[in-house]
């Protein structure tokens, strides 16, 4: 069972140009896309968060039902929904502003356990920001990795969100002793600072950095670094690429029996290639369609 903890939210994306737009509703959140994502590739998995008894906490939990989720772990709370306004620049790049004052999954409290075997746990994005929830995040973060469980990050920064970036990057640097595998965009990168072996030096086995078409590379603490380049695609937008590169890399490494931190040097340059190509093979299947519509197994191979 691969656990991904976080917020799921509605992505309110433009349907044509102008600030005046129709906007459709779509279901998201950085950790939902990517519950969705590894239920479509076929792995176990289950969703931790707190989602609201509106109309759309029914459909976001209705979508990880109907996609094999276990929603179990999920609290729920009379709150809204936390909304996200997408906007798509010429490219299909998306940039989002929130709503999120009050809303259900800034409400998460620790829970008293995980799903029993629970393998890996998925952090990231709005949800280790916004209190009090974050801090109940953080703490599962850090209860999970003392207990020997593998444990991935996906910082996914939303600096609209960040009212002190400087807090915030001392608080992302203390994470990382409690991180198995650390994966960022370039962009992520560069506001964070920092290096991926400075990263590497603080606790994580591997630093997975993405460049959008030009590809991903690894990093591992035994000084690897394995790089793979982009699939070519004709993009329609990129929203939920990077949630798809969290989900194809934990389903890519459970498949290999890789769940594990000493596994991930273990990979070598042919595993690494291997794995790598999968995530961005399965990247490139969600920016070829719009919306955040991750690939399901017959679709790409491990």
């Amino acid at each position: 069972m691969i656990v991904v903890a976080g917020e799921a939210l509605i992505d309110l994306v433009p349907q044509g140009t102008g600030a005046l737009a129709a906007l459709r509703p779509a279901l998201g959140g950085g950790p939902y896309n990517t519950a969705v994502a590894l239920g479509r590739l076929g792995s176990p998995v289950a969703f931790c968060s707190r989602v609201s008894y509106d109309g759309f906490g029914e459909a976001l939990l209705d979508r990880l039902r109907e996609t094999g989720v276990d929603v179990s772990p999920v609290q729920r709370g009379a709150e809204p929904t936390t909304l996200a306004v997408a906007s798509l620049d010429a490219d299909g790049s998306a940039a989002y502003s929130f709503y999120v004052e009050g809303t259900a999954d800034r409400m998460f409290a620790l829970p008293a356990a995980l799903p029993s075997g629970t393998r890996a746990v998925s952090f990231g994005t709005c949800s280790l920001v916004l209190e009090p929830g974050a801090s109940a995040y953080e703490e599962l973060l850090r209860e999970t990795a003392a207990r020997g469980v593998f444990t991935a990050l996906d910082p996914n920064i939303r600096a609209g969100l960040i009212p002190d970036p400087d807090a915030y990057r001392a608080r992302f640097k203390s994470w990382l002793p409690s991180v198995s595998l650390l994966k960022l965009s370039a962009e992520d990168a560069e506001w964070l600072g920092g290096t991926p072996r400075e990263w590497l030096a603080a606790g994580p086995a591997a630093v997975v950095v993405t460049r959008g078409g030009d590809g991903l590379t690894a990093f591992t603490r035994d000084g690897g670094e394995y790089t793979v380049p982009g699939e070519r695609v004709e993009v329609v937008d990129t929203i939920g690429a990077g949630d798809t590169v969290n989900a194809a890399l934990l389903h890519g490494l459970a498949a290999r029996g890789a769940l594990r931190d000493a596994d991930l040097a273990a990979l070598g340059p042919d595993g690494w290639a291997g794995l790598l190509g999968f995530a961005a093979r399965a990247a490139a299947v969600t920016c070829s369609r719009a919306g955040a519509e991750p690939p399901y197994a017959h679709e790409v191979a491990v």
